[in-house]
């Protein structure tokens, strides 16, 4: 699992916590229902006023695969592929049924066995590559509710702390509660602001990173699944593979050069 998210959410947190300590605050007094419930269940309303209900529904996977993501396996991928081509071109294509059983990867799964079943080159790609460009498109909406989110929230903030400012001039004749009303309608706009820019932008912009990478990784076994079929020398199919992926990715890339 790729921490990055869930570690960098925590230190802004701590970051945040830690500043209002210094400053003779206490953390706990950020923490109103009020301010929180406005916030969090007004920002997923107006996301799903501006999107479809599938949109708010697959919030939680998209959720889940910001947070759990896999870090990128570039060289184990290309090594597996490697292996495939090395038996493809000794047995036979048709000897990759069995080693099929052995794949985790679900994509590479699907186009060894088109490719098994005799599927025409430029069909097998165009049929995967359709499925790399439908992913696109989901991972991008994905990532357009997230940023979206990030725009409501600071805006739903400032609402609550107007609401909360009427209620401070509701109590004008209290005066000794007025500290403590102005503060607590100040937290609602510190709550947008705050998961506008912790949470739900970076979260935005980390399903866009997810979706190139995973994108990538699957262009890399549409790349490899032609050569297999085309009966490459796995050593010039290990070194096609290799010039396609990021600097950096590969360990073996690193060596070469």
């Amino acid at each position: 699992m790729d921490p990055a998210t869930l570690v960098g959410i925590v230190l802004a947190f701590v970051a945040i916590f830690t500043a209002m300590i210094l400053e003779g605050g206490s953390p706990g007094s950020i923490f109103l229902a009020a301010p929180l419930v406005l916030v969090f269940v007004g920002t997923i309303g107006a996301a799903m006023a501006g999107g479809m209900l599938k949109d708010i529904i697959g919030l939680v996977d998209s959720l889940k695969r910001v947070t759990l993501s896999k870090s990128a396996v570039y060289d184990s991928l290309v090594d597996d592929i490697v292996k495939l081509a090395e038996k493809a071109r000794r047995e036979g294509l048709l000897a990759l049924e069995d080693a099929m059983k052995e794949v985790q990867d679900p994509f590479l799964k699907k186009g060894l066995q088109l490719a098994i079943d005799g599927t025409d080159s430029e069909e097998l790609a165009a049929i995967l590559e359709a499925e790399v460009e439908a992913k696109k498109k989901a991972d991008k909406q994905a990532a357009t509710i997230f940023t979206a989110m990030g725009g409501y929230a600071p805006t739903i903030g400032i609402i609550g702390t107007v609401i909360g400012l009427i209620h401070v001039l509701e109590n004008l004749s209290e005066p000794a509660k007025l500290g403590e009303l102005i503060a607590g309608a100040f937290v609602a706009t510190l709550w947008g602001v705050l998961s506008a820019n912790v949470i739900w932008l970076p979260m935005g912009a980390k399903m866009k990173r997810l979706s190139d990478i995973e994108c990538g990784q699957m262009e890399l076994v549409i790349a490899g699944i032609i050569n297999i079929q085309a009966g490459a020398n796995p050593r010039l199919v290990a070194q096609k593979l290799r010039s396609l992926l990021p600097p950096g990715a590969s360990k073996e890339k690193e060596k070469a050069a």
